[in-house]
């Protein structure tokens, strides 16, 4: 079964409940969909880059239960622009890859979403070695430090938009499966987040999964069990109710 070219995959910044992702991937593999392009921000740039790269299912889950925070983040010895150093992402992208791959090469459409810290424009890291795309999305002001690249210094993309939709699309998905982590419960900070999420929930292109992390902790590893499993929940959910609306549209027009 080949991929979709024109089905995109947006995954959602949120620490450790990046976690979730990896349940939803589950699903779309025993469902065979098999979406062509997928962007991420953050965490969610993390698990995109494993699907982008061919992992199956279960490896990204494999990954997942044992990931400690030490595989991307050391403690800076010059701890100028961040408390932490960020090159062991390079490491752990050499140890599961076995190489630094050029984005371009992947086998599907990835793009990590960054922020430009100078204009805080949301840019779009599609070319380039992987681990510098990885460690610019994962880059939190203060605590890892921006990756300066073509002159940019780049860091979270979570800063402009943590739910990079207008990235997937602008690297070919007509129809999006998106995934937003936080869901009902967060802290919203700005009017235009349940604005654009009531937004994404309307638009007939979109199947929006979210996730409720509630009860869960988002900077330790040791929900990851139950944040996979939320995962699946809430993909399950999310995509039966979009076969039921697509079923009704086209029982309307028949």
């Amino acid at each position: 079964m080949s991929d979709d070219p024109t089905l995109g995959l947006t995954l959602g910044g949120g620490g450790a409940f990046g976690a979730a992702h990896v349940g939803v991937l589950q699903v779309l593999a025993e469902r065979g969909i098999r979406p062509g392009i997928v962007t991420g921000t953050s965490s969610g740039a993390l698990i995109a880059a494993a699907y982008a790269a061919g992992l199956e299912a279960q490896e990204i889950e494999d990954a997942a239960r044992s990931f400690r925070w030490r595989q991307i983040a050391r403690w800076s010895l010059r701890p100028r622009w961040g408390l932490l150093d960020t090159h062991a992402v390079t490491d752990g992208v050499h140890r599961v890859l076995g190489e630094d791959p050029l984005i371009e090469h992947l086998p599907r459409r990835f793009g990590a979403f960054a922020t430009d810290l100078r204009t805080r424009d949301g840019v779009i890291l599609d070319r380039g070695r992987l681990s510098v795309a990885l460690r610019s999305t994962i880059a939190v002001p203060g605590l890892l430090p921006p990756v300066r690249r073509d002159g940019v210094l780049l860091a979270d993309g979570g800063m402009v938009d943590n739910v990079p939709v207008t990235a997937t699309r602008s690297l070919g998905a007509e129809r999006n499966i998106v995934v937003r982590l936080h869901a009902k419960w967060e802290n919203v900070r700005m009017m235009r987040t349940v604005t654009r999420t009531a937004d994404l929930a309307s638009d007939p292109s979109v199947v929006l999964v979210q996730p409720e992390m509630q009860r869960m902790a988002q900077w330790t590893m040791s929900d990851v069990p139950r944040l996979i499993a939320e995962g699946r929940r809430a993909a399950t959910a999310a995509l039966d109710a979009a076969a039921l609306r697509d079923a009704r549209t086209s029982a309307a027009f028949a």
